[in-house]
């Protein structure tokens, strides 16, 4: 059974929108513009491109990945050799990239679940708010990578869910608070 693993940069108050300087949103930027840089805070990004064995990420995260990752070679080599799993009811099969390696698109969430029994390592989840959603409410997360940044936002995409749904328990297994107020918490979902 492969693991599927969310990971975000989200604010206190949950935001997960426009962490790296996406149009169209008032906040846009926040990981660089509003918390100091402190390089030891993202090891846990270096560390998941080098244990996760592919990608997953909903329609909208792809498209906008897709026109950027393929050519930044340097920060993201593993992460553009493994295969990449699209979750998706209206992308169509044309309309994949072909500079990005191997591209599936999954069209349910029932297609996740027979992915996840398949063999190999684990499966990250980049982006994707809607989709982070619907995985958690359908039980199909098993582990959260989270770097909390010490930020209210408001308004803005929620990674969790506001479905009435009985009480989900996390494991903490990993954290670290840095000097710029940056939180990882990894959590294994019970």
């Amino acid at each position: 059974m492969r693991t599927l693993i969310s990971t975000a940069f989200v604010s206190l108050d949950g935001v997960v929108e426009a962490p790296g300087g996406e149009p169209g949103y008032r906040n846009s930027g926040w990981t660089m513009k509003d918390v100091d840089f402190v390089e030891e805070a993202y090891e846990l990004k270096a560390r998941e491109q080098e244990e996760a064995a592919a990608m997953m990420l909903g329609r909208v995260s792809y498209e906008a990945f897709s026109a950027v990752w393929p050519s930044m070679t340097a920060e993201f080599p593993r992460y553009n050799a493994m295969p990449k799993y699209v979750v998706s009811t209206t992308l169509a099969e044309d309309s994949l990239v072909d500079n990005w390696g191997d591209i599936t698109i999954l069209r349910s969430l029932d297609d996740v679940a027979e992915l996840k029994k398949t063999d190999g390592g684990p499966i990250i989840v980049h982006g994707s708010a809607r989709l982070n959603r619907s995985l958690a409410d359908a039980g199909l997360i098993d582990r959260y990578h989270l770097l909390v940044f010490p930020l209210l936002l408001g308004a803005g995409k929620r990674l969790f869910s506001d479905t009435d749904k009985d009480t989900q328990k996390l494991r903490l297994v990993e954290h670290e608070v840095y000097s710029n107020g940056i939180q990882k918490n990894v959590f294994d979902v019970v």
